[in-house]
């Protein structure tokens, strides 16, 4: 009896050892075309930016052909209570508002309300009258070319943001508020008509308020709010039931806190999370950088985009419309930074078939039309860093199996 049972204990051992080496061997299942181990690669990459305490918490997503191939939570929405990220998380997505905006004027542009190369002095009045300053002159002119829609959409307008401390006209932006969030879109708009442009429309990239300015064309031409207008003909649709100008009270708990680097290149969350702005029912509806979102909102968001303006039976915008909004269309030469290209609202890259944009809280997202995949990262750390997203989109990208 104590042979047989010896026998068993040793025949037991050796099944446990091989089972472990089974399991430590197994491979991923790939899915979607695109390979497991390659993914779980993607994934730890992103993961290490948490682990070494340069992010609180990322949220990570990957769709192929309509199928999701990869969604990952890992870190902390907020670190000090230990709340995890979790798949319906919230988050400030700033400036990848952008995209959503310009889908938003477009269907108006399906619907045969304007043409691209419109002026936008015929729907803003205001802008007629708005001069030029020459930096070389320190005069002022008039619009050689007067400021177009398609001029707002790739932000060749000749408006700015305000950042640039030595420019004359980023001065008069600072000095009258005109980029800030404490006034209704048409009060701003207004201001920023009465600044002079910081070139000429048209011949120019500079990253700006000309999304918000779009975004108060919708209001003039639609006659509704921003807010009504998006949810009544992308949200509600697309089922983002999430997305929004701000974070209803009942929502407070599932909004991720907004870190920065504090002393000792340590995160640093908000002195009082209470008091956050997203908290508030919003002032301004800014379609350039206000809205927040969850990462399967924006999924479907851009899952459209990737489909032609169609997803679930739900048609945002016709195929010619979003192959339009995915191309380049800056004017004759002008370039995006560093000689790219640059679509409406946001960046493509014609040979690998991208188009995306990123938001100040580095968040990130990529369609990738050739490979009819959508990427996402999002976290929210400022100031805007989004080393972590184009690594992960870079190692997603080499998971494709070929």
């Amino acid at each position: 009896m104590k042979k047989l049972f010896s026998g068993f204990v040793f025949f037991a051992g050796i099944v446990l050892i091989l089972a472990a080496c089974t399991t430590t061997s197994k491979k991923s299942e790939n899915v979607a075309g695109l390979s497991g181990d390659s993914l779980n690669v993607a994934v730890n990459l992103a993961q290490q930016y948490v682990d070494s305490g340069k992010l609180a918490g990322v949220s990570l997503m990957v769709t192929r052909n309509n199928e999701t191939a990869l969604r990952k939570t890992y870190g902390y929405a907020d670190v000090q209570n230990k709340i995890p990220v979790e798949d319906n998380t919230i988050f400030r997505v700033f400036s990848m508002t952008k995209p959503i905006t310009t889908v938003a004027l477009m269907t108006l542009y399906d619907e045969g309300k304007f043409k691209l190369d419109d002026k936008v002095a015929d729907f803003i009045p205001e802008f007629a009258a708005t001069q030029v300053y020459n930096a070389e002159t320190k005069t002022l002119e008039p619009q050689n070319t007067p400021m177009t829609i398609r001029h707002l959409l790739t932000h060749t307008s000749g408006l700015t943001y305000g950042w640039d401390q030595k420019a004359y006209v980023d001065s008069l932006y600072r000095v009258t508020g005109a980029s800030g969030w404490d006034a209704t879109l048409a009060d701003k708009v207004k201001i920023l008509a009465g600044i002079p442009l910081k070139h000429q429309p048209g011949t120019k990239y500079e990253y700006s308020v000309s999304i918000d300015v779009a975004g108060y064309l919708v209001e003039v031409i639609s006659g509704q709010p921003l807010d009504v207008y998006m949810k009544e003909k992308i949200f509600s649709p697309l089922k983002m039931v999430d997305t929004d100008f701000y974070v209803p009270e009942e929502k407070h708990n599932r909004l991720a806190l907004l870190y920065n680097q504090g002393e000792n290149g340590t995160l640093k969350g908000p002195d009082d999370p209470a008091n956050d702005n997203f908290k508030k029912p919003a002032v301004l509806f800014s379609g350039g950088g206000g809205l927040v979102s969850t990462i399967d909102d924006y999924s479907r968001f851009a899952r459209m985009l990737l489909n032609g303006g169609e997803l679930d039976s739900a048609r945002i915008l016709s195929d010619a419309t979003v192959a339009m909004i995915m191309s380049n269309q800056l004017p004759e030469g002008v370039n995006y930074e560093n000689g790219g290209s640059y679509g409406l609202g946001g960046s493509v890259n014609p040979e690998k078939g991208h188009y995306g944009w990123s938001g100040a809280a580095s968040t990130h997202f990529v369609v990738d039309k050739n490979n009819n995949m959508v990427i996402i990262a999002l976290t929210q750390y400022m100031p805007f860093n989004i080393e972590y997203a184009l690594k992960f989109v870079e190692k997603v990208e080499d998971a494709l199996i070929q």
